[in-house]
C-alpha cells in the first residue's frame, strides 16, 4: 500500500545502518569469509551488477507503466473531448432545427391569425366571408403541408445534418412555397411574381431547397414597402441553374454587406417592424454548399437587392 511505502523505507534504512555499525564497532561478529582478493572482487562485481539491473528494470517498468497509464488517460480525453464536440454539434443542429421551424411558421400562423381576426371584428357580406375562409383554408392547407414536411425534414435531421440530392423538378419542388409567400406578400400590399420553366431539373435537396427559397423570398418581403415588387426567376447557365430572388427593398447597407452570411449578421426589423431570428442568411449558405450549390446577391441601398442561388442542374 502507498501509505507503507515511507515506513518500510524507513524499516530497510535503519535495518542496515544498524548491521554497518554492529560490523564497525563489532568487527568480529562478521567475519572475513573470502579466501582469496578473486572472491572478494567476484562477490562485489556481482552485487553490483545486479543491483544496477534490478535499478534499471524497476525504473523501466514503472515508466513503462506510467507512460500505458498516460496514454490511455490521454486517449479517455481525446474521446470525451471528441463526444463533447459531438454533442455541442448536435445541440447546435437542433437549436437550428428549432429556429428554422419557428421562423417558417411565424408568418403563415400571421396570416392564418389576420383572417380570422377579419371575420369576428368586421361585418362581412356572404360574399367577402366567403372569399375569406377560402383563403383562410387555403392558407391553413399550406401552412398544415409545410410543417408536415418540417416535421418530416427535422425528425431526419435530429443526428445530424443529412442531404438527400436527388433530380428535383425546380417548379413542382417550388409551387407551394411561392404560392404561400405570394399570400404574405399581399398582406403588404406586394406584389410577387415567379417564373419558372417547367422543363428545369436540378439536383438538390428538396426540402433544403424550400427552406433557402422560402427564406430569402421572406427576407425580400420583410425588407420591401408596401407597393413594392419581388420577383423570382429561374434560368439555366452553362451546367447551372440560377434562382434569382430581386426585390425593390430598401436594400443592405454597404457596412453591413461583407458580414452578411457569418454569425456577426445582426437581425434587424423589415419595413412593418417585423422581427427575424438572425439565422437565416447563415443557414441558407450552409444549406446551400451542401447541396454543392454556391449563394451570392448584389444589393443598393434604397433601391433593394438580389440574391442569386445556383443549383447544379440535373
Amino acid at each position: 500500500p502507498y501509505k507503507q511505502h515511507r515506513i518500510w523505507l524507513s524499516v530497510n534504512i535503519a535495518l542496515l545502518l544498524i548491521l554497518h555499525t554492529a560490523e564497525y564497532y563489532y568487527p568480529q561478529l562478521a567475519p572475513y569469509s573470502y579466501h582469496s582478493r578473486f572472491d572478494l572482487f567476484f562477490d562485489k562485481t556481482f552485487t553490483l551488477i545486479i543491483a544496477a539491473m534490478l535499478i534499471y528494470y524497476t525504473i523501466k517498468y514503472v515508466r513503462h507503466n506510467y507512460d500505458h497509464e498516460k496514454q490511455q488517460a490521454e486517449e479517455k480525453a481525446a474521446a470525451i473531448k471528441e463526444q463533447n464536440e459531438q454533442l455541442e454539434y448536435l445541440n447546435a443542429e437542433k437549436s437550428k432545427l428549432m429556429s428554422i421551424i419557428a421562423h417558417d411558421l411565424r408568418a403563415p400562423l400571421s396570416n392564418i391569425h389576420n383572417h380570422l381576426q377579419l371575420v369576428t371584428e368586421f361585418a362581412l357580406d356572404k360574399h367577402e366571408r366567403e372569399m375569406v375562409e377560402a383563403d383562410l383554408l387555403k392558407a391553413t392547407d399550406n401552412t398544415l403541408t409545410m410543417l408536415s414536411k418540417l416535421l418530416q425534414w427535422s425528425r431526419a435531421q435530429m443526428d445530424g445534418v443529412t442531404v438527400k440530392l436527388s433530380d428535383v423538378n425546380l417548379l413542382d419542388a417550388l409551387r407551394n412555397t411561392l404560392e404561400m409567400e405570394m399570400m404574405l406578400a399581399a398582406k403588404k400590399d406586394i406584389t410577387l411574381t415567379y417564373h419558372i420553366e417547367p422543363a428545369i431539373t436540378v439536383i438538390a435537396d428538396t426540402d433544403m431547397l424550400q427552406l433557402v427559397i422560402r427564406n430569402i423570398t421572406s427576407n425580400a418581403i420583410k425588407f420591401t414597402q408596401a407597393g413594392g415588387r419581388v420577383q423570382v426567376n429561374a434560368k439555366v447557365e452553362m451546367n447551372e441553374c440560377r434562382i434569382s430572388i430581386r426585390d425593390s427593398g430598401q436594400g443592405i447597407p454597404f457596412e453591413q454587406q461583407r458580414d452578411i452570411f457569418t454569425l456577426k449578421a445582426r437581425s434587424t426589423f423589415g419595413t412593418n417592424k417585423e422581427k427575424g431570428v438572425g439565422l437565416g442568411l447563415v443557414l441558407c449558405k450552409e444549406f446551400v454548399e451542401q447541396q454543392g450549390g454556391r449563394i451570392d446577391f448584389e444589393s443598393t441601398p434604397g433601391k433593394g437587392s438580389i440574391f442569386h442561388v445556383y443549383m447544379p442542374i440535373g
